[in-house]
């Protein structure tokens, strides 16, 4: 056993060290990547693990190109490991989602990022420093996401946008609706439309995700007649 730990914790790479590597990096990557499969995200147990294995090979890499001709006093081992860092950024550039203002992944483009970063510490033999960064990244997607909700942080800014029947004489009854469901109610813009009798409510609110909005809508047509209600970005009160 002591003779394997010594193999593993060796400066000069060698085939034990190099698997037990890529072992770790592998497993390392996964626990991430079932955190963000779980959360319904394109890239998961399989893109993570491949990323980890991916940047942990090109440290090693480095590494042994040294190790193997100029020594690793003399030779850089960070040239081919500092090609990662930038190219995963396209990989994390794929993840993220831009539509009418709103971006989604970019959690999951920093994980792709910090993945990279963790393959590279096992790869150069920081276990502990790899392990404990695993841990704190999993602390940061769920205990820290729990936090946000709790004190609502990190919501976005929406406009719910109604059209109802008659003149609306009174907000309250939609802001008791955004008080049941936990939504904040910023600002309330109101356009009557006496020739139609119509009367057009842009409601811009913070909210966090989408689970409950079936509900939501289903309450505020229950408050009066609706010809139409829609979720916009909040840049959008045409």
């Amino acid at each position: 056993m002591s003779q394997f730990a010594d193999l593993i914790s060796a400066v000069d790479l060698n085939s034990t060290s190099a698997i037990f590597r890529l072992f770790l990096s592998m497993v390392l990557g996964s626990l991430i990547g079932i955190e963000r499969k779980r959360k319904g995200q394109m890239a998961g147990l399989r893109t993570f693990a491949l990323i980890s294995m991916g940047s942990c090979v090109a440290m090693m890499l480095s590494i042994y190109v040294c190790q193997e001709t100029v020594g690793l006093l003399r030779g850089d081992p960070s040239r081919i490991a500092a090609q990662v860092i930038s190219g995963i950024g396209f990989l994390g550039a794929g993840t993220i989602i831009q539509m009418k203002g709103s971006v989604r992944g970019l959690t999951t483009a920093a994980g792709i990022w910090i993945i990279a970063t963790i393959g590279m510490a096992v790869g150069c033999g920081l276990y502990m420093v790899a392990i404990v960064t695993t841990i704190l990244v999993l602390v940061v997607l769920t205990i820290l996401e729990q936090i946000e909700h709790r004190v609502n942080v990190g919501n976005e800014a929406r406009t719910i946008r109604m059209k109802v029947k008659g003149i609306v004489r009174s907000i309250q009854p939609y802001k008791d609706v955004m008080v049941r469901f936990n939504i904040h109610l910023n600002k309330v813009y109101v356009e009557y439309d006496y020739e139609r009798d119509e009367t057009r409510l842009n409601l811009l609110v913070l909210i966090h995700g989408q689970g409950e909005l079936i509900e939501v809508f289903e309450a505020l047509h229950d408050i009066r007649p609706t010809i139409s209600i829609s979720l916009s970005n909040t840049a959008d009160l045409s």
